[in-house]
């Protein structure tokens, strides 16, 4: 892989983690996500195209607006950053193959609804439910041109397998699962699927370690309680990424010491 391709991926990745600050900011309270232009919340103004430079616009102007001087938030260029590394990882797992654009996509959306959730506590339908189209759109590229096709219906039963999965533990305890992590539980099942059994059982059983560890580590320093609601999401997400990179070698480690 060149350098070259290393390096437009990257470049890509911080204008479409660009792109995802408007939609985390946008989508939650039902506004259009390209139009009308970002503007400064403190005065109003419209961000004009040299301040709208990925990372490099908020360190020239020291993270504040350049009209008002209102403080920007560092996490604006975090999540540029997050995305851009984020392709990277996606970059460095698939190469320049047809499973590449399914697994940005994921890699974006899945971004977008960690930060949703961890500001509103929700997975917007507006995110969650077109990813199943468009998740089974861009993996049919491998299956149509690579012959996957076994591994495009292991995707459809992934997808139901993990779907169903958290449909009855939404059913069984409602309170500590949302419909919003179900409908999600489904679009990760369609991707862990492609990979194979034991990235899907691997995704789905680390989503809830760490949610157990980080919750149970808040508790104890006194951050969160028994009745503390914490989105889930974030930890689901970062357990498919787990996955997605170690998952089918954590799982055929797992087999080893069994034998």
């Amino acid at each position: 892989m060149t350098a070259f391709v290393v390096a437009t991926v990257a470049l890509l990745g911080l204008v479409v983690g660009s792109f995802l600050n408007v939609v985390i900011y946008r989508v939650p309270v039902g506004e259009s996500v390209v139009s009308p232009r970002s503007r400064c919340p403190g005065c109003g103004e419209s961000i004009a195209e040299r301040d709208n430079i990925p990372v490099l616009s908020w360190l020239i102007l020291r993270g504040r607006c350049r009209s008002c001087q209102q403080p920007i938030s560092i996490r604006y260029p975090l999540v540029e950053l997050g995305h851009a590394l984020l392709w990277l990882v996606m970059l460095a797992q698939f190469e320049l193959t047809w499973e590449l654009p399914a697994f940005l996509y994921l890699a974006s959306v899945g971004l977008a609804l960690a930060m949703i959730d961890l500001d509103t506590k929700r997975l917007p339908n507006a995110l969650t439910l077109p990813s199943y189209v468009v998740g089974a759109v861009l993996l049919l590229l491998p299956a149509l041109f690579d012959d996957q096709w076994d591994d495009y219906l292991r995707a459809g039963l992934g997808m139901v397998a993990l779907y169903g999965f958290y449909f009855v533990l939404a059913l069984i305890y409602p309170k500590g699962m949302g419909w919003g992590d179900v409908k999600l539980a489904g679009v990760l099942g369609l991707y862990l699927g492609w990979l194979g059994w034991g990235s899907l059982v691997v995704g789905g059983f680390l989503g809830f370690l760490l949610g157990a560890l980080i919750g149970g580590g808040l508790m104890l320093v006194r951050r969160a309680g028994r009745k503390t609601k914490i989105p889930f999401g974030p930890f689901m997400l970062a357990g498919a990424l787990l996955a997605i990179v170690w998952g089918q070698q954590w799982w055929d480690l797992y087999l080893d010491t069994l034998a």
